[in-house]
């Protein structure tokens, strides 16, 4: 019962889309309606600047942050995996926006910051990295995805944790299939791309 009350918490804190409000609010467009019509902080930036873009991230990565403390202190490790791989189903498929969302991947920062910190640092590095030498938003995601659940195992955490991982790589490369298309067919923008970008924020 704790686990299914933690879970529609979960689900409905990731329902609050940053980047639908950022976009209303602070600029008065629907962001799904622009550039890649993906409810994230990449396409955020892309379509409203890097002010936008960040306060984006900042919130979804605290979707994630507080839904796995609400299920911390509930039910201990498990409870907090659960809140938050909930969060980011509600992120990915919110009930609030038709299912239409993002691809999760601040949101599992949120997570990883409070059950794994350490290996968010390591991911949050390579993130970076991969960015600065490729451009590719996209590919940077999904090396972190295939990279989580690897470390997780090397670094000897529990059988609940090591399944939470894997689910939460598996959300996040899921959602990044159409990106993996476009990789492998070399049609992916990079994030230096702005040709999508409407206004920006000051």
């Amino acid at each position: 019962m704790w686990y299914i009350l933690i879970a529609i918490i979960g689900y409905f804190l990731g329902n609050i889309s940053s980047s639908y409000l950022v976009g209303k609010l602070m600029a008065k467009v629907d962001v799904r309606e622009h550039g890649s019509g993906n409810l994230g902080a990449t396409n955020v930036y892309r379509v409203l600047g890097f002010k936008a873009g960040a306060i984006v991230f900042l919130a979804d990565t605290l979707k994630g942050l507080l839904a796995t403390l609400i299920g911390l202190w509930i039910k201990g490790d498990v409870g907090g995996l659960i809140g938050g791989i909930a969060a980011v189903a509600g992120h990915n498929w919110p009930f609030l926006l038709e299912f239409k969302g993002g691809k999760g991947i601040a949101t599992s920062f949120g997570t990883l910051v409070i059950l794994f910190p350490l290996i968010s640092l390591i991911l949050l590095i390579v993130e970076v990295l991969v960015i600065v030498f490729t451009g590719y938003v996209s590919l940077a995601s999904i090396t972190v995805a295939v990279l989580f659940p690897i470390l997780v195992i090397a670094f000897k955490y529990s059988i609940p944790h090591i399944i939470g991982a894997f689910l939460l790589a598996i959300l996040a490369i899921y959602r990044h299939r159409s990106n993996i298309s476009r990789l492998l067919k070399g049609q992916e923008n990079k994030i230096t791309s702005r040709r999508n970008r409407i206004g920006r924020l000051k």
